[in-house]
């Protein structure tokens, strides 16, 4: 597919002023929704991006929008945005059981239960009802219903808090679920008559030693040393609570075997691919400890090292043989926070993601991009220490996003490269204010270099592209995630992001 190939005039913009491309509705809805987490970023607010992928849903064929909602939750590893795929998508699709078979595949947590409730009845206002939710979706019903099925009473009890809007036992009582067993009919008892066993969790635990009173500072330090002790050794802290937690366990000052055992579990492989951790998860647990004067503080360092290397095991197809540019954005516009309560910004993401890139290209440069490109030297076996390092640099480019800047480096130093690799918010532009722009700039690149491909990689997801997105020299892919690296492997195997989202299975 060539997307817009056939446009004859461009009037678009940018949120620059500058020239931009639209891309395909379908295409417009998958970057919408793997970079938000429904807050604001530097050019759209949170509502004004629910608004856009709303009227994008519409555009689009119901069955993508199933396969979108259970490629961002399973694959992308995202909780809000799948459950507004699933919500719009029941409010204009019936007829057949596609709503009811994409909930079942997208609820993987027993809390998504309500969530995708309090979802719906946010999207479905009903002020002259008691009942709020008693217009609920048939489809969507039944696929909770399926998704009830999935959750034993450990899993319902974590989630069971009575802070929510719409709580357990509600969803119970709206959704109806049918238990496949007598043992799972005693369970939905319990969650009728508030009867769950109250689950034992590193936070019951935590939150009851507390409460409790000691006759000193040095009992209760010794106190919450062994509990932290217990809970490493019992395997009962998750494996992001762990990685949430590695500043209050080295802070509690356990012993080296305990933090062995942390490392051990943080840096092994399969741990890793398990947890479904997004690699910024890393970097924010490495930020958050290396600050901390501990014995063992370089040693957590250097599992979060290995561990964010796992996530770079699926880039394939980068021998000595393939040439490599990587260039990051870190203008201002990439200067937001991902989230409200973030501390990664957008551009903290587009670092990590070039540096698990570089680390598996044997032949590469890499650089910055704003006001000016600069080149920067990293090694690669360290990615968080090399994210951290780029980032040192950023006050020497500037922060407009000049992302021709890159090509022209290459033009200038007659440098050809087999792939270029950018990581953006693609609100590009000529902050000089000449005619210079990365259309152009790629333009004169293939006369050198008439193989070479660009992959632009959109960390936010505004809609528009700088130039047209036609293959084979132009592609688009997006997201936080590793994944986004298996799409690269599936584009030199011939297809794209679409063309991947479409194998999902409903």
């Amino acid at each position: 597919m060539k997307y817009n190939s056939k446009l004859k005039e461009n009037n678009i913009t940018n949120h620059e002023g500058a020239k931009a491309y639209a891309i395909t509705p379908e295409l417009e809805l998958y970057t919408a929704v793997v970079t938000t987490s429904l807050d604001d970023s530097f050019y759209e607010r949170g509502g004004e991006r629910v608004n856009r992928i709303v009227e994008l849903i519409g555009k689009v064929q119901p069955m993508f929008v199933a396969q979108l909602a259970v490629y961002t939750r399973t694959v992308m590893n995202l909780r809000s945005v799948p459950l507004l795929l699933l919500v719009e998508l029941a409010r204009r699709h019936n007829g057949d059981d596609l709503v009811s078979r994409a909930v079942e595949k997208t609820v993987n947590r027993a809390d998504e239960i309500m969530e995708l409730l309090m979802c719906y009845q946010w999207r479905n206002p009903n002020p002259d009802s008691v009942k709020k939710l008693g217009h609920l979706s048939r489809q969507i019903q039944v696929g909770l219903q399926k998704a009830f099925n999935k959750f034993d009473e450990y899993q319902f009890a974590k989630y069971d808090r009575d802070n929510l809007k719409v709580r357990l036992r509600d969803a119970l009582f709206v959704v109806h679920p049918k238990a496949k067993n007598e043992d799972q009919q005693a369970i939905f008892d319990k969650i009728a008559n508030r009867q769950l066993e109250t689950p034992y969790t590193w936070e019951t635990e935590l939150s009851a030693l507390g409460q409790s009173k000691f006759l000193t500072d040095d009992m209760r330090n010794d106190a919450f040393r062994q509990k932290w002790k217990e809970l490493i050794h019992s395997c009962r802290l998750g494996y992001m609570a762990l990685l949430r937690n590695l500043r209050n366990i080295l802070n509690a000052g356990v012993a080296y075997n305990d933090i062995s055992v942390v490392t051990e579990r943080i840096s092994d492989a399969q741990q890793v691919a398990k947890s479904k951790q997004l690699p910024f998860r890393f970097l924010s647990a490495y930020r958050e400890i290396e600050g901390i004067q501990s014995l063992y503080t370089k040693t957590v360092m250097d599992s979060l090292e290995k561990a964010v290397r796992h996530s770079s095991a699926n880039v394939e197809g980068f021998d000595e043989n393939t040439r490599v540019l990587i260039a990051a954005d870190v203008s201002g516009s990439m200067n937001n926070p991902i989230s409200r309560n973030s501390t990664i910004k957008y551009y903290d993401i587009g670092l990590l993601l070039a540096m698990l890139m570089q680390s598996r290209c044997k032949s590469v440069i890499s650089g910055i991009f704003g006001d000016s490109w600069k080149p920067v030297n990293v090694p690669s076996n360290n990615i968080l220490m090399a994210t951290e390092k780029l980032r040192q640099f950023m006050n020497e480019v500037g922060f407009s996003t000049n992302g021709h800047l890159a090509i022209d480096w290459l033009i200038e130093h007659n440098t050809v490269v087999d792939k270029v690799m950018m990581f953006t918010d693609m609100q590009m532009w000529d902050s000089y204010y000449g005619d210079a722009s990365l259309e152009a700039s790629w333009n004169r690149y293939k006369q050198i270099a008439p193989d070479a491909k660009l992959y632009l990689f959109d960390l936010v997801g505004y809609g528009l592209a700088p130039l047209r997105i036609v293959k084979p020299d132009v592609y688009l892919i997006a997201g936080w995630s590793d994944r986004i690296f298996d799409i690269l492997s599936a584009v030199d195997k011939g297809e794209d992001a679409l063309s991947v989202i479409k194998q999902i299975k409903i």
